[in-house]
């Protein structure tokens, strides 16, 4: 597949990064010569000085062949210009945008975007995705990650296993027998920073990031099962009042009208926005480092705390700050990955990462075949899939233990007709099938190819 991608910032490159290592002709424009330069050492891609919106710019980068376009420069006006010409001048069959300034974004103008006007084919808003992130893990208390799959029938969930974690030190395969009715797989562990593709005699040991499949409705006890049965927040605290902290509150506002929320933003005239704009929750004007501001908004009482300033330092801190003063828990955004492996040593319990969330919404559009859905995970470990099965793939009709799956793919979980089964040996995957399943990165390219119709690729 040919792709242009218009921006070589921290989303650009992971994504030419993927795309790269699966042998495609992947085109990377930006204007800052040093990121170009710096792409072009470090990747299999051609990399170009320009703007991306420029006509000859695109016809440089190959647009009259291209099969997409990926905009996301740091300009909305540009990646909207770049995806117009690519589609009138060079007829790209598939354009991808991201769009962060909100106007654009209200459902008054929602036919700005049609093909008669700007032919936008998937618009993209990091904020709106990165507040949903958020509502998601407040959704199931002590969980690193939720991620819905196969409309929201079964979870991937990431859970960090402490020493009163039951199921430590336990080999996988016994899991079965400890629990013999919880439909989970283990997908993945990472361990001291290294992202291990788990075999049935390996064990979780404290410490660990384990990401696993589970039927939706036995979240709870799986939870449980990794020794965190926290309640759900009653009382929540949003540092930053930006676009994702409003969003935040908007949606809590909407589906947890239980919740009581406040908002502690440091700029006054968009505390006072902020606080015109929602109804129900309390917008404080200060500083998220000022102690006597976090005890104005009751941190104290405080089951949750969420920093989603715009500054990754101001959220760490703001974070160990409100645990210090009897906050429960704290999710937290950052940017940069220089810092992964510090946050959760220093008492960060839930880190959000806008990059990656916007690379999974883009993967998913990317990737070929009958596959539904893509989320990335730590950083390149590897993809959760859900894919269609078709009848001519070589999945279909046979047990699983029969089959031979590529070294790094786990089946998590079969959705068949809304009914959950979850993976055995003895299982046998039929046509139309949901198959939820996690590859690892250099697995992803076979994967796309057993679910995809197989005169593709003769």
């Amino acid at each position: 597949m040919k792709v242009i991608i218009c921006g070589a910032g921290q989303v650009g490159s992971n994504i030419a990064r993927y795309l790269a290592g699966d042998n495609n002709d992947i085109t990377v424009i930006d204007t800052r010569a040093d990121l170009i330069r710096q792409i072009g050492d470090s990747l299999d891609v051609r990399a170009l000085v320009g703007y991306a919106s420029h006509p000859n710019v695109l016809e440089m980068a190959g647009a009259e062949d291209a099969d997409m376009l990926i905009a996301v420069t740091h300009v909305d006006e540009v990646n909207m210009v770049a995806c117009q010409v690519a589609h009138s001048l060079f007829d790209v069959p598939t354009k991808i945008a991201r769009i962060r300034h909100q106007s654009y974004l209200q459902p008054i103008w929602a036919n700005l975007f049609s093909r008669d006007n700007l032919p936008i084919d998937v618009i993209i808003s990091p904020e709106i995705e990165v507040a949903r992130a958020v509502t998601r893990r407040l959704r199931v208390p002590g969980a690193i990650e939720v991620i819905p799959m196969a409309g929201d029938k079964v979870r991937l969930i990431g859970a960090r296993c402490t020493e009163r974690t039951p199921i430590v030190h336990t080999p996988l395969r016994q899991l079965t027998v400890l629990f013999p009715n919880l439909a989970i797989v283990i997908v993945g562990i990472v361990r001291q920073d290294r992202a291990i593709v788990p075999t049935p005699e390996d064990q979780m040991l404290p410490g660990d990031e384990v990401y696993f499949v589970v039927d939706t409705e036995q979240t709870d006890r799986a939870m449980a099962a990794f020794g965190h049965e926290e309640q759900e927040a009653r009382r929540v605290l949003i540092f930053g009042g930006g676009n994702i902290g409003l969003f935040l509150a908007q949606q809590l506002e909407t589906e947890f009208p239980e919740v009581a929320v406040k908002t502690i933003e440091i700029d006054k005239a968009r505390a006072e926005f902020v606080a015109k704009t929602l109804s129900r929750t309390v917008v404080l004007n200060g500083d998220v480092l000022d102690p006597e501001i976090l005890e104005e908004a009751g941190v104290a009482q405080a089951e949750t705390a969420v920093a989603v300033t715009n500054d990754d330092e101001t959220n760490i801190l703001s974070s160990l700050l409100a645990k210090r003063y009897g906050c429960e828990r704290a999710i937290t955004l950052i940017n940069k990955t220089t810092y992964n492996t510090l946050v959760s040593t220093l008492g960060v319990d839930v880190v959000v990462n806008p990059r990656g969330i916007t690379v999974s919404k883009i993967l998913q559009h990317v990737r070929r075949g009958r596959i539904q859905a893509v989320h990335s995970l730590h950083e390149g470990f590897g993809e959760m899939i859900e894919a269609v099965a078709m009848e001519t793939s070589g999945l279909v009709g046979v047990p699983l233990k029969e089959i031979k799956l590529p070294p790094g793919v786990i089946i998590g979980a079969i959705v068949r007709e809304g009914q959950i089964i979850m993976p055995r040996g003895t299982s046998i995957i039929q046509a139309k099938d949901r198959v939820v399943l996690f590859a690892s990165t250099p697995a992803v390219k076979q994967v796309e190819k057993m679910f995809s119709v197989r005169l593709e690729y003769f």
